[in-house]
């Protein structure tokens, strides 16, 4: 747990509850995770946030402590629907306006819920991801090789939760060691907490995964069509990916998210662990938009 929260487990849809973390008092924020984490990588965030806001971070469905839905329709793990929860653990927190805060994963729910609940989410960061849609239209040839997992969880349900599951921890562990701009930032303690977490979750992550190959780039292009933006304050912390892919990482922001601060990072992929303090200044200044 983080310390000075206390653990809650909230039923959000029929069948499905998710576990979080609540602390502090003032105006709601929530903080997403990203992959291949929980709830955890929010501990110093969450923390000095909490001194002035309540604090809301959820273990994702599929991850964690939160329960773990089979997909039988393709859709169980589309944006959309982990979105929907995150609106309904809120609403039943007594929440119905919150800010919102994704990392990597956690940050495409946190998008998916701007654009879907525009009334509900009043401000949104999100870090170190792109939209769904542009993820995939800047990934080609050889450069696409640093996205292989997406390749390879995009594949039908059979072959890519047996080679995962098949060695959980060293494919897990893999993104940890490679993201990490600073490995000491996740001590061993957290980092088997995480590799606990997933080597339970392997089914329901590839599913995630699976979506966004799929429902969720549909709703992204249904959303391009239709103009459809996010209203709210945007703030997106982000390190230079454009610079190595042959893309403007800010120009694709801007076209989802009119009220845009785009802030590149020298930081690595787990910019909450490796600089907290930033994170939270950001933060910071987004709420007093």
């Amino acid at each position: 747990m983080i310390n000075g929260f206390e653990s809650r487990r909230v039923t959000v849809a029929e069948g499905v509850a998710l576990h979080a973390a609540v602390g502090g008092s003032g105006s709601p924020v929530v903080l997403l995770h990203g992959f291949p984490q929980t709830h955890l990588m929010w501990r110093h965030v969450a923390a000095d946030l909490a001194a002035d806001h309540t604090v809301i971070c959820p273990d994702l469905r599929g991850y964690g402590d939160s329960d773990k839905p089979a997909d039988t329709d393709g859709a169980a793990y589309a944006k959309r629907t982990m979105a929907a929860d995150v609106v309904a653990l809120a609403r039943a927190l007594g929440h119905d306006r919150f800010a919102l805060v994704g990392h990597d994963r956690g940050a495409l729910v946190a998008i998916r819920a701007g654009l879907d609940h525009p009334e509900t989410v009043t401000h949104l960061a999100s870090l170190d991801v792109l939209p769904t849609l542009d993820t995939w239209e800047v990934m080609h040839g050889v450069t696409a090789a640093v996205g292989f997992h997406l390749y390879l969880m995009a594949q039908p349900p059979g072959l890519p939760e047996r080679l995962i599951g098949a060695a959980p921890d060293e494919f897990f562990g893999y993104f940890l060691d490679l993201w990490a701009g600073d490995p000491d930032a996740i001590p061993a303690d957290v980092r088997a907490a995480y590799l606990r977490a997933c080597r339970a979750a392997v089914p329901s992550i590839v599913a995630d995964y699976r979506a966004s190959a799929g429902v969720d780039l549909a709703h992204d292009e249904a959303d391009r069509a239709a103009g459809t933006v996010l209203r709210m304050p945007v703030t997106v912390l982000q390190q230079d990916w454009g610079a190595a892919l042959g893309f403007d990482a800010a120009a694709r922001w801007r076209a989802w998210a009119p009220d845009l601060r785009h802030v590149p990072v020298s930081y690595g992929h787990f910019m909450a662990e490796e600089a907290p303090a930033e994170v939270v200044k950001e933060l910071r200044a987004l709420l007093a938009r």
